[in-house]
């Protein structure tokens, strides 16, 4: 098992998957060809033998700094020793080809010994392999896939892979190229490492170029911005919620899912964040991927896809692989693609609105599945569901689900009359009412000024910090402050939230153990903190969470503020894009507005 913790790595990426490169200069992580293909490296959840490739120093065990270029995902690592001080610059390019790994050792003071450390473990480290050596270049090869390793120095058979050491002095430099191809083409040529160097980094800075976001903790915000970037998948537009699988939300526990797919919830908040920051060229390509994805009757609707829109994401479980700190089981694919959440269904109405609001052009083919979703939602939004949270226990009529199919009929009724498009007015705003009345009426519990998380139930919910940003209440409602202050003396602490009480005897969630706090919904309570004119508060939840970050800006699912450690996969992308919500709210110093139609009498 790798004795790195969850906020010790980074990203590196190429739009079409991504590696985890930690303090101590190893990849721990790397799927190829894409986010969700079998692993060639996996020790983070399965230890050395699932594979790795370190770089460091001789004798060196963690880097001095690191960080990553401006504006880019190109990361440089300093390593301090006494003989010197050497760099390594990691990065993944842009792809055109072959999946490409650079990993670049740069002199800086004094003669340094650097050594490379391989080892590829194929499908998750359960494909047999063979390694070849031919002076500078090693090949792995296992029954599908292939590597190819170039080197600046002779490579030597390790026990468990190919090794090689190469001393710098100041000013040199010597780089490692590991490329990916399909057995059935040939070895890709060598590539020039200093040429993809530059055009990765140019890349990403001319992608930067747009970014329209002005305000306060810019640099954060940019940040996240360039992770965000990175979880998207570049053929098709799709989104992942994250970069890995099994990392857990209870160190030890079973609460380990894996996060490599296009989440439409997430997806529309990563969406959102992104228009936000003026880059309309994502938006159009989600909208292009979620009407491929989604074709067909809306009764099928998936709350998750593969990045290339595939639907069948089967969940089983690597009894070979131990788990990130012997949280078991490691699962790949994942069962709640399975699960009915009527939530999904608001979130997607809303970011296909919000895309039309931002100025994107009318498609046809996007409002006719705008009607079909919405006349599903008409028969259907009184079922009981998962919720959110992807609840694996009995099925309930969660009220954030509720508030999210009032939300997508309200943005059909606006899309008529700001839009002029063709629908039912009449007939969806007579649904809009009937289901805020429903909310206000089971949903609420009068006697302690809040909303509950399901109907019948006295439970919170940290979801339902959404409702007001939703235009479903005016943030002056008695009832949102009611919300927004029950859900801080119950679900959070020192201004990290948790989702909901898994002691709680109303609450059976099919899983065993606990979990961390819930980044977004610290975010979350930011952003209702503001609502509700406390903004000072807010801007102290919000540091407090800015603080949460690693030394690179990244944010995992879930954080453990008692032992100060990341828990959950990573990056995640709900996290970052709270943060970037936030940032930009906070920044405003405008409290934020809702657009809700008049208030039902009856509520």
């Amino acid at each position: 098992m790798t004795g790195s913790r969850i906020e010790d790595y980074a990203l590196l990426g190429d739009l079409h998957t991504a590696a985890l490169v930690g303090r101590d200069g190893s990849v721990d992580w790397l799927c190829l060809p894409v986010f969700d293909s079998p692993s060639v490296f996996a020790a983070l959840i399965g230890g050395p033998g699932a594979g790795r490739w370190s770089v460091r120093p001789q004798g060196a065990e963690v880097c001095s700094s690191r960080r990553y270029r401006p504006d880019t995902l190109v990361l440089e690592t300093r390593w301090r020793t006494s003989d010197g001080t050497v760099d390594v610059i990691d990065l993944m390019p842009r792809r055109t080809g072959a999946p490409c790994l650079v990993r670049t050792v740069v002199g800086v003071t004094g003669r340094v010994t650097v050594e490379s450390d391989l080892r590829a473990a194929f499908g998750y480290a359960e494909d047999r392999s063979v390694v070849e050596l031919d002076g500078r270049r090693a090949s792995f090869r296992s029954s599908e896939d292939g590597l190819v390793l170039w080197s600046p120095v002779p490579l030597e058979r390790s026990a468990d892979g190919v090794r090689a050491q190469v001393t710098v002095g100041a000013g040199e430099r010597a780089s490692f190229v590991l490329r990916h191809h399909d057995l059935d083409d040939a070895p890709p040529p060598e590539p020039d490492p200093d040429h993809l160097l530059a055009d990765t980094e140019s890349a990403w800075s001319d992608w930067m170029r747009d970014c329209g976001y002005r305000g306060r903790w810019e640099s954060q915000v940019r940040r996240s911005l360039v992770l965000l970037k990175a979880l998207t998948y570049a053929p098709t537009g799709g989104i992942v919620a994250a970069a890995t699988t099994s990392l857990p939300e209870d160190l030890g526990g079973q609460r380990n899912w894996d996060y490599r797919y296009s989440w439409l919830r997430d997806s529309t908040f990563t969406l959102q964040s992104l228009l936000s920051a003026g880059f309309h060229d994502e938006a159009r390509a989600w909208r292009e991927w979620l009407v491929r994805a989604v074709a067909g009757d809306p009764a099928d609707l998936q709350i998750m896809y593969g990045v290339d829109g595939r639907r069948r994401v089967t969940e089983t479980e690597l009894d070979h692989l131990p788990g990130y700190a012997g949280s078991r089981p490691v699962r790949i694919g994942n069962a709640a693609a399975g699960q009915l959440q009527l939530d999904v269904y608001g979130e997607v109405l809303d970011a296909l609105h919000l895309a039309r609001e931002s100025g994107l052009q009318v498609v046809e083919d996007a409002w006719d599945l705008q009607r079909r979703l919405l006349d599903w939602l008409e028969g259907n939004w009184q079922e009981a569901d998962s919720g959110l949270w992807e609840m694996r226990g009995k099925p309930r009529e969660f009220v954030h689900s509720k508030v999210m199919a009032w939300t997508g009929v309200d943005r059909a009724v606006r899309s008529v009359e700001q839009h002029g498009l063709d629908g039912p007015a009449d007939q969806w705003r007579r649904l809009r009412d009937r289901i805020h009345r429903d909310v206000c009426e089971r949903g609420f519990d009068a006697d302690r000024g809040t909303f509950t998380q399901s109907y019948g139930s006295t439970d919170l919910d940290a979801a339902l910090l959404l409702i007001p940003r939703t235009g479903f209440l005016p943030w002056d409602d008695p009832r949102v402050r009611g919300t927004v202050e029950a859900v801080r003396r119950e679900l959070s602490r020192d201004g990290f939230v948790w989702r909901y009480r898994q002691d709680s005897d109303e609450v059976d969630d099919g899983l065993s153990g606990g979990e961390g706090a819930f980044v977004a919904c610290s975010f979350w309570l930011a952003d209702a903190l503001s609502g509700i004119g406390r903004t000072d508060e807010a801007v102290d939840v919000f540091r407090r969470m800015l603080d949460v970050r690693n030394d690179v800006g990244m944010l995992s699912e879930e954080y453990d503020p008692v032992r100060r450690v990341h828990l959950g996969n990573t990056p995640q992308a709900f996290s970052l894009v709270g943060l970037v919500n936030t940032a930009r709210h906070l920044s405003t110093a405008v409290h934020p507005t809702s657009q809700a139609p008049p208030v039902p009498s009856a509520c």
